[in-house]
């Protein structure tokens, strides 16, 4: 081997040393090159790794396309997953190879407690921005989408699940809808199973009547007993006199002003339960698990009334003489507490006549 080959080799080993010098140095360098706010990069299937590199480069992520190029050959370019990816932070370039060959894509957190009515779960859809109050509501009024279990179904209201669910940034109303109602039908089935048949009830009807159960009550053993109650007064063609529906009512024409009075009580709509009797004509909210478990399978109870109790829950009373009694006791404990809003959302606040 002559000098001058010599000299090339070693100049050509120096070279490599450096690259590997550099490329190590590189790829465990934290680099931000994007606003503070963060930067959303899309990666697509099928995309290669020099594709997404120069992606990433020129969102900021990463200062070399070259320099993750090269390690996402050397680590896989067939681990990198399709999906999009937030960045908030100063990253190395090893870090954002293990983000995207993990899949760890972002997805917004939509929560919906139980209880809640198609109206609040649009303003948490939007909230969140996953997708505009009234293109929720569009999508969320088509009731195809449940029309086999329950084919007289007005909305989705009462088969949108109450869950925590992630969806990514771009998702569709349908999609959320979709999901929501998906989730729905997992339980229900479950329950189904559980409980036996529904002794010839249509699903709607369960439905409608637990959510009236979840608007009623906020506390867990208290459910079988109100869905008994309410179960009881159906049997006896009473009418359920259940105020939330009347606050569905109203909201229903944009006139509920976040309290109920007793002129309420009297407003003209097929929800209201003290002026119709029997089950209103769709559900009220979206109840969760355990007050479908409540409306699937009442409970043998004898009572027919309840009012609250100002600690969270409720008297319960067999007869109207009983029931007369604890509205009285609620009011003295409103008295007490400083209040006299009468009747309380959310009971049978109302002294009674006569059974109706």
């Amino acid at each position: 081997m002559g000098r001058a080959t010599a000299g090339l080799l070693l100049l050509g080993l120096v070279a490599v040393a450096g690259a590997m010098v550099w490329l190590g140095a590189e790829w465990q360098t934290p680099y931000q090159g994007f606003p503070t706010g963060g930067v959303f990069v899309e990666v697509s299937r099928g995309m290669s790794s020099s594709v997404i590199a120069r992606r990433l480069a020129q969102s900021g992520v990463v200062r070399s396309r070259v320099a993750f190029d090269m390690l996402s050959r050397w680590k896989s370019p067939a681990a990198l997953q399709a999906g999009e990816y937030h960045f908030d932070q100063p990253v190395t370039p090893m870090e954002v190879f293990r983000k995207l060959a993990e899949g760890r894509v972002f997805v917004h957190v939509l929560t919906v407690p139980e209880g809640k009515t198609i109206f609040d779960v649009a303003e948490l859809v939007e909230n969140e921005r996953l997708a505009r109050r009234k293109a929720f509501l569009a999508a969320a009024s088509d009731a195809s989408l449940i029309h086999d279990l329950a084919p007289e179904a007005r909305s989705l209201e009462g088969f949108l699940f109450p869950a925590t669910y992630q969806f990514p940034r771009r998702v569709t109303p349908e999609r959320i809808v979709e999901t929501m109602v998906k989730r729905f039908r997992e339980v229900w089935g479950r329950l189904q199973k559980e409980k036996g048949a529904v002794d010839g009830r249509p699903v709607a009807e369960v439905v409608t009547l637990a959510s009236l159960v979840e608007k009623e009550t906020g506390v867990a053993e208290e459910r079988p007993l109100v869905a008994g109650v309410f179960h009881n007064r159906l049997k006896r063609r009473m009418a359920l006199q259940c105020d939330p529906t009347v606050i569905y009512a109203l909201e229903l024409a944009n006139k509920y002003d976040g309290s109920l009075n007793g002129k309420d009580l009297q407003f003209k709509s097929p929800y209201n339960t003290y002026r119709n009797a029997g089950l209103p004509p769709g559900p009220i909210a979206n109840p969760g698990e355990a007050s479908l478990r409540a409306a699937l399978a009442p409970p043998k109870v004898d009572y027919l009334y309840f009012v609250a109790n100002m600690e969270g829950g409720h008297f319960f009373s067999r007869t109207l003489a009983e029931h007369n009694s604890n509205v009285a006791r609620y009011r003295r404990l409103q008295a007490q507490n400083g209040r006299s809003d009468a009747p309380k959302a959310g009971t049978h606040a109302v002294p009674q006549r006569n059974p109706r």
